[in-house]
This record gives C-alpha cells, structure tokens and sequence, in this order.
C-alpha cells in the first residue's frame, strides 16, 4: 500500500491596506526635489525663529562709518546705505515674511474652511448665497481688493504702533484674499464627500450635522487642502514683499525681504548686492514651496493610490 503524500496548505496572508496618507507620505520622501524643498523650507523657518539669536548684529543698528560695504569677512552681505548689516536684516526680514505668510494661511483656512464647509454641507439657497458672496469677491482682482483692504486698515487708527498697524494691515488684506479660494475648494470636496456611505450611515445613525462634519468630512479632504496650503504660502510672500515694495506694507527701520528688495531697487547700478540677495532668498524659498507643492499634489492624488 502506497503511502499518500499531502501537501501543506498555506494560508494566503493579504497585506494590510495602507492609508492614503502613509502611501503619499511614502510617495513624497521618493521625490528628491520636494524633499529638498521640504529641508530648505525647515531651515528658513528655524533661521525665522531663531532670527535675534542668529544674526551678527541687531537688524536696526546703523555703522555709519560702514555704510554700502560689499561683502567682506565683517559683513558677509555687505551694508546698507546706513551701515546696518544685509545679513542681519535678511535673517530677521524672514522673521517677518515668514510669519505673515504662515499666520495669514492658518487665518484664510479657518474662514475658508468654516465657510466652505457650512455652504457644501448644508447647500440648497444657503449654498447659493454664500458662493455669490464668493464669486463677488473672486471677481476682483487680487492686487486691487488687496491694496484696499490695506488703505482701509491703515485709515483705521487702532494702533499706535506703526510696525503693529503695518503688520495687522498685512494679515487682515492676505486673509481676506486668501480664503476665498479656499472656501470654493473646501466646498467642492465637502459636496463630494457628503455623499460617501459612511456619511449616509452616520446619518442613518442619528448623528449631528457638525459631529459629521468635524470627525468624517474634514479628515477627508485634508490632502487637497494641505496641498492647496502650500501654494498659497509662497503667494503670500510674495504679496507682503509686493506691499512693502511700493510702500503699502512695512516700511524702515522695520525689516522684510520686500522693505530690502524696495531699497535695493533705488541703488540698482551702482551697489547691486542690496537688491540681489532679498530678491535671491525671495526666489529660493518661492521656488522651494512651488516644488514642495508639486510633490505634495503627486504624493497625495488618490489617482496615484497604489501605484509606485
């Protein structure tokens, strides 16, 4: 009698789903720009943090015996036209356009966000409402809706003190440009979302609108936000230096890579190195964020779900 051979079942193990933001998290570290971005991105807002402790000398002490110095071994970007140290005033000028550009898109989320979300979620004549509110203000060219908003501010005397009032003016005509984009993107994905089974369920299940919308919608649409987000940071920047740079932002002894690429701009032909190094760290950090955009729209694409 032959014996009988049986072979060994092996369980087939499936591998565990991973979520759409560990396979984008994982997508993004393979883009070698982004990741680059994303270091340099770092570093400029820890130079922004640490900017008094960094830098030689205070951003608004003058040497007057030292007045438009090239670069040398004492100041490393040379001084100004009152001896202040270019060095110095670029570290704290990140201070300041750093801070306007991240405050101002953490304001412009939560209007946006609340905004778009309430109009999405609840639609109907409330939904039509809000988004001609918003088609109103979308109509507007941005530069024209934001020198207003900023000549209104100023008009206003709430502050005594003028870096305050220029820096309060600033976030006040970013933010009121800045959310309305959010506010249509946040829209769109609340009214793709809301109409998913695990929305219906919870509301099979009795649970309240803002409940639903807090625990299920948000964490949903996080992705195009997030990207949309590092976007709108670099647009920031570049609005505060534009507002500065024609006199309607900060203005000397105060510092922001606008106020120097403004002061850089009257001594063009005879000392280049004022305009050059704001407008060059101005385009590195623009040029870091756009890339870190990109990688973050690939990264987290749900088209790219699974792909390598």
């Amino acid at each position: 009698m032959g014996t009988r051979t049986t072979t060994p079942t092996t369980s087939i193990i499936k591998p565990k789903g991973k979520s759409l933001w560990i396979e984008g998290y994982h997508r993004l570290l393979k883009n070698k720009a982004s990741v680059v971005s994303m270091v340099f991105i770092v570093l400029v807002c820890l130079m922004a943090i640490f900017a008094e402790e960094l830098s030689p000398y205070p951003f608004d002490e003058p040497h007057v015996d030292d007045a438009l110095v090239p670069p040398n071994s004492t100041y490393w970007l040379g001084t100004d036209s009152l001896g202040r140290d270019m060095l110095s005033r670029i570290i704290y000028g990140a201070k300041m356009s750093m801070s306007v550009a991240i405050y101002t898109s953490i304001i412009s989320l939560l209007i946006g966000g609340i905004y778009g979300a309430v109009s999405g979620y609840v639609g109907g004549k409330l939904d039509s409402i809000m988004m001609r509110f918003v088609d109103i203000l979308y109509a507007i060219p941005t530069l024209v809706l934001l020198i207003l908003v900023k000549v209104f501010f100023d008009a206003v005397e709430i502050f005594d003190d003028p870096e305050l009032k220029a820096l309060v003016g600033i976030l006040a005509a970013l933010s009121v440009v800045g959310w309305v984009m959010l506010a249509r993107v946040v829209r769109g994905q609340v009214l793709q979302v809301k109409q998913m089974a695990y929305v219906e369920a919870s509301h099979a299940l009795g649970a309240r609108g803002i409940w639903i919308v807090v625990k299920h919608i948000f964490p949903n649409i996080l992705g195009p936000i997030v990207v949309l987000l590092s976007y709108q940071i670099p647009s920031n920047i570049l609005f505060e230096s534009f507002l500065s740079f024609i006199g309607l932002g900060l203005q000397p002894p105060y510092s922001s890579w606008g106020v120097l690429a403004s002061d850089g701009w009257r001594s063009l032909r005879s000392f280049p190195h004022l305009i050059l190094y704001p407008s060059l760290i101005l385009f590195l950090v623009i040029l870091a964020f756009n890339l870190f955009g990109d990688g973050l729209r690939d990264a987290f694409d749900p088209k790219m779900r699974g792909k390598q």
